[in-house]
């Protein structure tokens, strides 16, 4: 499938015009530029790497995340090559269980952040999205019609112009989109001196769970590559005593000693390959729409890695901006794309306060806080209902959208386990669109989108194209202001029936 090339600026020849420029080409931009092309969009992703960086820090995807790669067709491939883990092992035995998640991924994926990368990036190539790697963004400019973005070749060379509606920064916690825009990103460092490392282990924790480790001075965290890499773990380990600058190397008896510290015992390093010294910083930006700008992912929000969230968060940034940018494309009202910030913004910020006060709650000194820590978390995690609003909030799964008060209690909610007759509905989400499903038993009716039916006692509902609930009620032959029309009309615009019909 390949997207419409857009003509030349006749007048300015050396200009080239294209719908989206997504900057950046990790997750985030690669799911953004994918789901836009598969809606017939020109779509340019200037990405300063010439390769997909090969060591990056992410290596768990949540539930959610794994819905909304499957609504795309990847999830499948990505779990057969993976570990997956029920649960993650915290302090003082507490475990966060993932085995009652509503999905049907009642776990994570455990695999390096570089096969969803890899993933991603055939998803967007497949649907005719353009790929420009080593190309570095040096300018950007706004005005009424469109946004006109200056790239260069990251080994110099002569410079490119784009000009496109829309632009998305997607280019991570040192994005040059947000430094072009001059957009704060309020906040401080919370974690210094923190050592990603892949090692190898003799006699490394049991099960493919993640495990953590801590003591008042140091923290071990360990997640087993499993059958793609046995015996191999990625490890997260600080020291509070040895806090040096990200540029410090890291000497291999450093990670043998603070993993030793941290589990209580010698997990036995054989090996250390790739490794890293990073800090932590929680800042999020004040909107995530400047103009026809938007940023995404880490150019929006960066948190601790604690609680795995920060490449989950990106790719759900993405899947909710996608569909909206289409349908402002294709003729809805401008207005739909202030949603973005609306829906997504608190969900970043919840994100960084759950990724804090984990890392806050492992990194705890005083003694008696340590006490009350280690004897709460495991009875407050046996309870059924804190439980699972704990994993369903660190997993996606139960993350909802704000609604009208008049709106049924089912909008803002996802779709995803609903069961239809048709099959799940991230099969039925690949095609794209809005959803239709009718209540069990009921006809299917004349309607610009597609359709399916529930096979349980149910209201009927309209699915956005990212899975969630638009709208919620009984009898899709009923029409006005309650019925489904008006609210697919709210979001679609004048302009739906003829360009966004799907049957």
């Amino acid at each position: 499938m390949t997207a419409p090339a857009r003509p030349h600026d006749e007048a300015h020849p050396d200009i080239h015009h294209t719908d989206v420029v997504v900057v950046g080409g990790g997750p985030t931009g690669m799911t953004l530029a994918g789901d836009l092309a598969r809606a017939g969009h020109a779509v340019t992703v200037l990405e300063r790497r010439a390769a997909i960086h090969p060591s990056s820090r992410a290596f768990v995807t949540m539930a959610r995340t794994l819905e909304v790669l499957d609504s795309r067709g990847l999830a499948d491939d990505l779990l057969a090559d993976a570990n997956t883990t029920e649960g993650v092992r915290l302090f003082a035995g507490a475990t966060l269980d993932l085995t009652h998640l509503p999905s049907r991924h009642r776990y994570g994926m455990i695999t390096p952040q570089t096969h969803v990368d890899q993933a991603l990036e055939r998803y967007a190539r497949d649907q005719g999205a353009q790929v420009l790697r080593g190309t570095e963004v040096t300018g950007l400019a706004q005005d009424a019609d469109a946004v006109t973005v200056t790239a260069r070749p990251e080994g110099g060379g002569p410079a490119s112009t784009w000009r496109a509606p829309y632009v998305v920064g997607a280019d991570g916690t040192h994005s040059t989109v947000r430094d072009l825009l001059g957009a704060d990103f309020p906040g401080k460092t919370v974690l210094s001196s923190a050592v990603l490392a892949d090692v190898r282990l003799a006699d490394g924790p049991a099960g493919n769970g993640l495990t953590l480790g801590n003591t008042r001075d140091v923290f071990g965290f360990l997640v087993p590559y499993g059958k793609a890499r046995p015996g191999w773990y990625r490890s997260m380990t600080w020291d509070r005593h040895r806090q040096l600058p990200d540029r410090a190397p890291v000497e291999e008896a450093e990670v043998t000693r603070v993993l030793a510290e941290a589990m209580g015992r010698d997990v036995g390093v054989r090996e250390i390959g790739w490794h890293s010294r990073f800090h932590c910083d929680e800042r999020q930006v004040r909107s995530y729409r400047h103009g026809r700008v938007f940023l995404a992912g880490d150019a929006a929000h960066t948190h601790s890695p604690m609680g795995g969230q920060g490449m989950n968060t990106g790719i759900q940034d993405a899947a909710n901006l996608a569909w909206k940018l289409d349908l402002a494309l294709g003729g809805a009202d401008p207005a739909i794309l202030d949603t973005y910030h609306r829906e997504r913004h608190p969900i970043g910020r919840r994100v960084l306060r759950q990724s804090g006060a984990m890392m806050r709650a492992v990194t705890l000194r005083p003694r008696p806080a340590r006490w009350l820590r280690d004897h709460l978390a495991p009875a407050v995690l046996s309870l059924g209902r804190a439980r699972d609003t704990i994993a369903g909030s660190f997993s996606g799964v139960t993350l909802r959208y704000p609604r009208e008060r008049h709106q049924h209690a089912l909008v803002g909610t996802r779709a995803t386990e609903v069961p239809l007759a048709e099959g799940r509905l991230t099969e039925l989400q690949r095609a794209g669109g809005f959803l239709l499903i009718r209540e069990e038993g009921a006809s299917p009716i004349e309607a610009p989108v597609s359709q399916a039916q529930r096979v349980d006692s149910g209201p009927a509902l309209l699915v956005r194209p990212d899975g969630y609930i638009a709208w919620a009620g009984s009898g899709v032959r009923t029409n006005g202001p309650d019925g489904w029309q008006a609210a697919w009309r709210a979001w679609t615009g004048p302009a739906a029936e003829a360009v966004h019909t799907r049957r």
